[in-house]
């Protein structure tokens, strides 16, 4: 899979101000405030910022955690993981593989059969619906 590289520029002119903020700037958008928070619906999730397939809706759990959560990536390797040293603990950030987008951080507290809980910013997502 090729990188998709654009300046900051040309990321600013493609989305929100918001979602620039998450995406480019490794942001986080306030608990319960993201329009996918809630969405029940079959479909997929896509990066907001390159339209790849990140997850899928029968992986979407509610954690109560306040943003969409997962317990699956939707296939492997369509997401990077890094250690996130930030605000004065140790995470593991997850980034789109194709363009590097911030999506949020994954958690070893997830349901069966991971036990992983990928917390992720709604900003960060175009969701498909069936």
């Amino acid at each position: 899979m090729d990188k998709i590289r654009k300046t900051e520029t040309e990321w600013q002119l493609q989305l929100s101000h918001e979602a620039f903020r998450v995406t480019r700037q490794a942001g986080t958008e306030r608990p319960f405030s993201g329009e996918l928070y809630r969405v029940t619906a079959a479909g997929e999730y896509h990066c907001i910022c390159c339209d790849s397939l990140l997850f899928k809706s029968g992986t979407k759990f509610d954690a109560g955690c306040g943003w969409p959560s997962f317990w699956q990536e939707a296939e492997p390797g369509s997401i990077e993981r890094h250690r996130d040293l930030s605000h004065g603990m140790i995470r593991e950030e997850v980034r789109c593989a194709r363009c590097d987008a911030h999506l949020g951080h994954v958690f070893p507290d997830g349901p069966e059969p991971t036990g992983e809980r990928y917390c992720i910013n709604s900003v960060a997502l175009q969701f498909y619906p069936e």
